[in-house]
């Protein structure tokens, strides 16, 4: 079966279609409301580290390298948990990603949906 992945920004209007909504940020997106953000489950762990986040600073033309650090990060140890629930998750139902990312095409979440349905090397458990 074909694992139904997709990304978007918090901010958007929620659908019936997104199945499971997991936030991939490491932080809270500032002005969002738990309530508002129907969010099933916050990993924390799956996001780039903060040295990563603030080296990145979501200057596109740092994308590439972003995207070759941060799969590098999803198999260390710190990340490894997260990464396998979320793997889980993915077999199991539909699932969003989010983030408040204005970007989301040069984002974790992009970078998390394209190595969950296997088209970039994937971390090791």
């Amino acid at each position: 079966m074909k694992k139904q992945i997709k990304y978007r920004r918090i901010y958007e209007e929620t659908s019936p279609r997104d199945g499971k909504r997991v936030l991939v940020d490491r932080v809270w997106p500032r002005g969002m409301r738990s309530e508002k953000a129907q969010v099933d489950e916050w990993l924390r762990d799956v996001a780039p580290s903060t040295e990563l986040r603030k080296w990145y600073g979501h200057e596109s033309s740092r994308f590439t390298e972003f995207r070759r650090r941060y799969l590098d990060e999803l198999g260390d140890s710190e990340h490894r948990d997260a990464a396998g629930h979320l793997r889980d998750l993915a077999d199991h139902d539909k699932l969003t990603l989010l983030t408040a990312t204005k970007d989301v095409e040069h984002s974790q979440a992009a970078v998390l949906a394209e190595w969950l349905t296997g088209g970039a090397r994937r971390a090791t458990r």
